[in-house]
């Protein structure tokens, strides 16, 4: 999973973290959040709501729609609201309940109109010039080692945060079938998954001649491919899956530099996944490509990306190791993403970015800093959409309650983004 491993832990093995409290949250501030945050007037948006008086009613207003919502006894909601039509690209979703209220932004996108009878001796109108972009909202996510069912891990990260994250990080393998009641059970909390899907087994190294990337282009796992799009096919809501992430490196069986796999194979097997999923009509697929952030030795990326027709989102992993292990040093955020997000948008130009798995160490410098800077740097850059980070206690503690302070700076820096 993170850099310069030749050998990798078994993921089933995740759960074993050292379990953790979360620390009392005083005089929390009320804050919203909308899954998804962009889309036509009509959108169904699943509005999440943290820090409200406990086990109260409230109000979602937003233009002409209105919602009502009941808080549980954390001061958490969850509900949903039809975005009405607006005369500005804009529209702010409030929730308001006694005293406490929040608001987020909603971003209208229209589709081009289409065209119905057009005289073919008129020239062709001269394209419109793109609108800039309108700012991103940094979304929070999470992976925690119980994943997506563990709703007691995920209740006390919402606690450590001061909001819910809106994504949360689920690890399959080629052995198991589509996880629909994860996905659902993440779709009730107002969240949406990040599926990580490995061709591998877990646990059987990085030498897996059944799992080779020859092997899955040549067809040998179609029908569970197609089991796995006709699943997410039939569940109908959205999903990222990131297939083969981290194939830069040289500790999972996929990468081009082991396990009898070549130059182009990745590239090849990608697509034929891609093909074979989407001919089960799983349109409700974001499909995620995600190496690690490159380092000395890594393969180029440029070998890798598998194309603009076959990719939706782009992401990175990197984890500032500080001094936790003998060859690591302190990172800065900068340091760690800013090769690898040029690259990205070199390779993907326009792609939405996800820095899909994160965390720092104690070790070597002041982790609540370099939260409060990891956050700082990623909200500035408005392609950037989304931070997931690893809460585990494995190779070091990576979790954001490691220390009081990084709890604390967490937190203050994920209400201090610009909403």
């Amino acid at each position: 999973m993170k850099l310069l491993r030749t050998l990798v832990s078994v993921l089933a093995l995740l759960a074993g973290g050292t379990a953790w409290i979360a620390t009392p949250v005083h005089a929390a501030t009320a804050i919203v959040t909308l899954s998804p945050d962009a889309g036509p007037a009509g959108t169904s948006v699943t509005v999440t709501g943290t820090g409200f008086p406990k086990k109260s009613s409230g109000t979602i207003s937003a233009g002409t729609a209105t919602a009502a919502f009941k808080t549980s006894a954390s001061g958490y909601f969850t509900a949903e609201l039809v975005m009405p039509p607006a005369d500005g690209p804009a529209l702010a979703v409030r929730a308001t309940s006694g005293t406490a209220s929040a608001a987020a932004t909603f971003t209208y996108t229209y589709s081009s109109p289409s065209v119905t009878e057009e005289d073919p001796n008129l020239a062709p109108a001269p394209a419109p010039a793109p609108a800039a972009p309108a700012p991103a909202v940094l979304r929070f996510g999470v992976g925690t080692p119980g994943g997506p069912l563990a709703s007691a891990d995920l209740d006390a990260v919402t606690a450590l945060a001061g909001e819910a994250p809106s994504i949360i990080l689920s690890y399959k393998d080629f052995n198991q079938a589509a996880p629909i009641s994860e996905l659902e059970a993440v779709r009730g909390r107002g969240a949406q998954t990040l599926l990580t899907w490995e061709p591998w087994t877990w646990g059987g190294g990085t030498e897996q001649p059944a799992y080779s990337l020859d092997r899955i282009a040549a067809g040998d796992f179609d029908p569970y491919l197609r089991q796995w799009g006709q699943a997410l096919a039939g569940w109908g809501h959205p999903v990222m899956l990131r297939f083969g992430h981290e194939m830069n490196g040289n500790w999972y069986p996929w990468s081009e530099q082991i396990n009898g796999n070549g130059s182009g194979d990745y590239v090849a097997a990608w697509r034929h996944v891609h093909d074979v999923v989407a001919s089960t009509g799983a349109t409700n697929i974001t499909w995620v490509w995600n190496p690690n952030v490159p380092y000395w030795g890594s393969i180029p990326l440029s070998g890798l990306y598998p194309g603009n027709a076959y990719v939706d989102a782009v992401a990175l992993d990197g984890y500032n190791w500080g001094t936790s292990a003998s060859w690591s040093n302190w990172q800065s955020p900068s340091q760690l993403f800013g090769d690898g997000l040029a690259q990205l948008r070199t390779l993907a130009p326009g792609k939405q970015i996800l820095i899909a798995e994160t965390a720092s160490a104690e070790q070597g410098g002041s982790k609540a800093d370099w939260n409060t800077a990891l956050i700082s740097y990623l909200a500035a850059q408005p392609d950037i959409t989304a931070i997931t980070w690893f809460h585990f206690n494995k190779e070091t503690d990576w979790r954001i309650n490691s220390s009081t302070a990084s709890a604390q700076a967490f937190a203050a820096a994920l209400a201090a983004r610009p909403r």
